[in-house]
């Protein structure tokens, strides 16, 4: 085959030797704007996954990469005046000149032709290549030149950072930040070869623009930076190669995903997109260069295994495309995290976190390091950390299994005068078996059940305050005595058999009312006996099939303030021991909160402050009449997944609002409230709201959503991303779920119901055994 590469950097180098030294009688060019060996950057990083690779694909390349590397274990931060350090991270650092000279020597080695200080303005250049390679980085020209078949999505962030080096050798990935009267920078650092170190500094574009850093030259820039990093820099100077640019050289990150990755040009020449030019890595997460590396490999592989004939080509890159497009967006989405996080820490966790969890949510700031990963490691820091949990928490810090401290999530809680043991919640879960809105013996032993299982708090299902404000028959209610009375025998039940809290949460249908039960047609409105749905405004859950509900009145809403006020009496005299208000979810009182279905032109709608009108009067009438010792929670949905929904920077007002009320907590849902949501799943992906609000309303928050194993709890409560974890499904799968996964994390001072005591034992020796053979 005839093979151009447009672009002499690490995919186009390094795909362009493989296939020369697979089959010497292709003709390979690698086309480089830049003169030989002339390169700008400093240091890259790899994995050990991508040495593995390269060692397989090409041994001589990567003996000298391996050579040329610089290892190191440890992460360091300096923050505060505290210098925290944690081991077993296993990075590898070269210099990105001297990682490109080792691929342009092989390259000429095995017959590559490289031509230098050549620019490319179009693939067209070349009518006889066969394949060419578009590895012409982040601004592609090629890729902007077929826009509408590639469709990039291309993100600009609002941070701005400058890539320098210095002579100071640092011994471990050192992250330092550092406070001005107008914010907070960082500095990302490590060492790449016997000289030289990268350093990186970035911060919020306000914070560069406060500082006239958009005015100042490259070498006022470098100067600002080595007086504000002075300390760690210890006498030496920082260096930038940046000459090519002009201005001060503070760049912002570009995020490029593309949709389509290869296309067939007019002369009949098949491109494809490799390396930056059709996916972007943030440097938080170092995984630009290895994702260069792995994508050049891919495609070898694939020429490799279906052949190296033009022929060929169309499978061959759509398989590539389909592989490596799961990597990739794993990579992106990892490094989306941790690009955020550095995005946020001024406003979000510099101030707040003290230093030692504010490493360990630096740490975690990926979500690909979790609390038990932490662990394997640095078991020592770890450990060191949950004690430092622990008696931040009015914990002893050794009051786990002998000589160990007690995990996070089951440190205890305590807020107003109510305690719980720890920190696991199950979530409120509808169960659509009430008759008449009246409990009974199902929901004895559902709750019961989750009661004895460990949990710290346990939720009734969503309790309507009247009979039209049910969503289905099947829905209990606490607008009777009689169902009152039904509720009695459940609680005076969990609080003789349990340590366990029992919770209450009230709320009322609004437009999602009147329907079937889940399992009969979930949200489809009920064939017969239908009742009258109150909403915000006029709406159809479910356009075409939904009943439609009338705005509330004035009167209509004093009467439902009123029905909350009487379930809340009633809960207080049962003797519940935590109270939520229901806002989430599109049920009445969040109709009210989201502009999706609040459409009034009175004083409760229109801006937020006016559609959160009413929900608080509810709050406030309810929080009146529960008692001042026992805490009351408020579930909102922090996102709708609809453009011009709610918002998390929306949740966060929302959140503030409800505090200055007096609401303890923010129970952290999202969406729900319209049918044209796209939510994105994923594991924990509710708990950044929980955090955003936590940190920015300066109110605890309990985290929901997608949190299946301890391990997940343990590191959203340690890194402060919440205060307490709700956890759903899983208990409906396994009412015990707090106690098996205490016994399968070793804490086995969790205490069982006596009458299952001698399970305990074998449950913990099985995890052990289990543990020992991993």
């Amino acid at each position: 085959m005839n093979i151009v590469c447009i672009g002499g950097g690490p995919a186009g180098l390094y795909f362009g030797l493989l296939m020369k030294k697979r089959n010497p009688n292709h003709r390979v060019r690698v086309i480089e704007r830049n003169k030989p060996y002339d390169t700008f950057g400093w240091g890259v990083v790899f994995s050990d996954a991508t040495m593995v690779n390269m060692r397989e694909w090409d041994s001589e390349t990567a003996t000298q990469i391996e050579e040329a590397f610089n290892h190191w274990d440890d992460i360091e931060l300096l923050f505060k005046g505290r210098v925290i350090r944690s081991g077993g991270h296993g990075f590898v650092g070269i210099g990105r000149k001297k990682l490109l000279n080792i691929l342009q020597e092989r390259c000429m080695a095995l017959g590559v032709e490289l031509m230098f200080d050549s620019d490319v303005d179009s693939d067209l250049d070349f009518p006889d290549a066969d394949l060419i390679v578009a590895s012409d980085g982040v601004n592609s020209r090629i890729r902007s030149r077929y826009v509408d078949t590639f469709k990039p999505d291309i993100v600009t962030r609002p941070n701005r950072f400058i890539w320098m080096g210095t002579n100071k050798l640092y011994d471990a990935f050192t992250f330092d930040f550092q406070k001005t009267e107008h914010g907070w920078f960082q500095a990302h650092i490590y060492k790449f070869d016997a000289t030289t170190s990268t350093f990186i500094v970035e911060c919020p574009e306000s914070v560069w623009l406060a500082h006239g850093l958009d005015r100042m030259s490259q070498a006022d820039s470098v100067a600002f930076c080595e007086t504000l990093f002075a300390n760690t820099l210890d006498g030496h100077q920082l260096m930038t190669n940046a000459r090519h640019m002009r201005g001060s050289a503070w760049i912002n990150f570009q995020r490029v995903a593309c949709e389509q990755w290869s296309l067939q040009n007019d002369n009949g020449s098949h491109v494809v997109l490799m390396g930056d030019a059709v996916h972007t890595a943030h440097f938080a997460i170092g995984s630009g260069t290895k994702l260069a590396i792995e994508d050049a490999i891919e495609l070898t592989r694939q020429i490799a295994l279906l052949g190296d004939e033009p022929v060929h080509l169309p499978q061959i890159l759509a398989n590539y495309q389909a592989l490596r497009r799961v990597e990739t967006l794993r990579l992106q989405n990892a490094a989306w995290n941790a690009m955020e996080w550095f995005e946020v820490c001024g406003d979000r966790y510099c101030d707040q976190l003290a230093p030692e969890q504010f490493m360990y949510s630096l740490l975690t700031r990926s979500q690909r390091i979790s609390h038990e990963n932490l662990r394997v490691r640095d078991a020592a820091w770890l450990e060191g950390y949950e004690r430092w949990f622990a008696e931040h928490n009015s914990v002893l810090a050794n009051a786990g299994p002998p000589g160990k401290p007690v995990p996070p999530m089951f440190t205890p809680y305590k807020v107003r005068e109510v305690v719980l043991p720890n920190r696991i919640v199950v979530s409120p879960m509808a169960q659509y078996s009430a008759v008449d809105g009246i409990v009974g013996d199902y929901h004895l032993v559902h709750l019961g059940a989750r009661a004895m299982g460990g949990a710290g708090l346990v939720f009734a299902e969503m309790t309507c305050v009247s009979e039209t404000g049910r969503i289905t028959p099947g829905c209990p209610g606490l607008y009777t005595d009689t169902q009152a009375n039904a509720w009695q025998r459940i609680v005076d039940w969990v609080h003789q058999n349990t340590h366990a809290k029992i919770g209450m949460q009230l709320g009322h249908a609004g437009a999602k009312g009147s329907t079937k039960l889940a399992w009969e047609g979930i949200d489809q409105p009920l064939d017969q006996g239908n009742w009258p749905l109150l909403s915000a405004s006029p709406q159809r859950y479910i356009e075409g099939v939904s009943d439609t509900s009338a705005a509330m009145s004035r009167s209509e809403m004093d009467e439902v303030l009123a029905q909350f006020v009487v379930a809340a009496q009633r809960a207080k005299v049962i003797g519940f021991d935590w109270l939520e208000l229901h806002c989430a979810h599109g049920y009445l009182l969040s109709s009210f909160i989201s502009p999706l279905t609040n459409q009034r032109d009175d004083e409760y709608g229109g801006s937020l402050q006016n559609r959160l009108r009413y929900p608080l009067e509810v709050f406030a009438a309810v929080r009146a009449v529960w008692p001042v010792e026992k805490p009351m929670s408020v579930r909102i949905s922090a996102h709708d997944w609809v453009p011009g929904g709610i918002t998390p920077i929306d949740a966060v007002e929302i959140a503030k609002a409800f505090k200055a009320a007096g609401a303890d907590m923010i129970d952290c849902s999202s969406g729900q409230v319209s049918k044209q949501e796209k939510p994105v799943y994923g594991r924990m992906f509710q708990t950044p709201f929980a955090d955003q609000i936590r940190q920015e309303a300066g109110i605890p928050t309990i985290a929901v959503g997608a949190i299946s194993e301890a391990d997940h709890a343990n590191s959203i409560l340690a890194a402060g991303r919440a205060d307490l974890c709700a956890i759903a499904r899983p208990h409906l799968a396994n009412p015990a779920w707090t106690l098996t996964e205490a016994a399968k994390i070793g804490f086995t001072l969790q205490p069982w119901p006596k009458q299952y005591v001698s399970a305990k034992r074998q449950m913990e020796a099985n995890f052990e055994r289990e543990r020992a053979q991993r």
